[in-house]
Formats: structure tokens, sequence, C-alpha cells
């Protein structure tokens, strides 16, 4: 059973919880009523830098597991961790200043793209070795 990925997967969604409540603050903070999403910059870099990890996770989550499934647990939590560094330092980057948000963002896109070449090999190997 993959259990450390298992566990990075939660500490994915509590990363992706926090940033959705940082978004419901920042409403107030800014007064932005739902549902919009424009306002205060502040506010939108705020709201992009959930929206940003809602659409990397839809990519990160499936290739995070087929690394498990096909690689290795440990070394699939281990990639997943480095993903969650970059996504917290993307979500307190882009707050700053829409232009400080590159390093968080190289971090965890090299991470996700490790994930899938990785995957994408293991799974085409396997696939030729029958």
């Amino acid at each position: 059973m993959p259990h450390w990925t298992a566990l990075v997967t939660i500490l994915s969604i509590l990363v992706y919880i926090g940033a959705d409540m940082r978004v419901g603050r920042a409403r107030g903070t800014y007064k932005v009523k739902a549902p919009a999403t424009t306002g205060d910059p502040a506010f939108e870099r705020i709201f992009r830098s959930h929206q940003n990890m809602l659409e990397w996770m839809v990519i990160y989550l499936p290739v995070l597991w087929l690394f498990a499934l096909y690689i290795g647990d440990r070394w699939a939590a281990a990639i997943g961790l480095v993903w969650i560094v970059g996504r917290i330092l993307y979500l307190a980057q882009y707050a700053q200043a829409a232009e400080k948000r590159g390093p968080g963002f190289s971090i965890q896109a090299l991470a996700a793209g490790a994930l899938v070449v990785g995957s994408l090999i293991a799974i085409v190997k396997t696939l030729i070795a029958g």
C-alpha cells in the first residue's frame, strides 16, 4: 500500500483548503462579495493563486499516484512534498506581487514534470515488458 503517497495527498488537500480559506478571508478584507472574482489587486492575486493550485492539482494528483504505483511510494511522496513546498511558496509569493511568483511556480512545475515523465517511462517499460 502506498501509505506515504496517501499522507502526501492529504497534506496537498490541506494546503488547498488553507488557500481556499485564505480567499474567504481576503473577500472580507478587500470587500469582494461572492460571486465576484475581481476587485482589489491584492484580492485578485490571492484568488488567482488559489485557482492556479486547483488547475495544477488536476495534473499533480493522478501522476503522483501513477508514480507511486509504477515506481515507488517513497519516491512519489518525496516528489509530492517538493510540489507542496513549491505551491506554498507560490501562494506566498503571488500574494506579495505577481512578478514574485516564479520560483514557487518553477519548483512545483518541475516536481509535477518529474512525476509525469517518470510515470510515463515506467508505464511504457511495463507495457513493453509485457
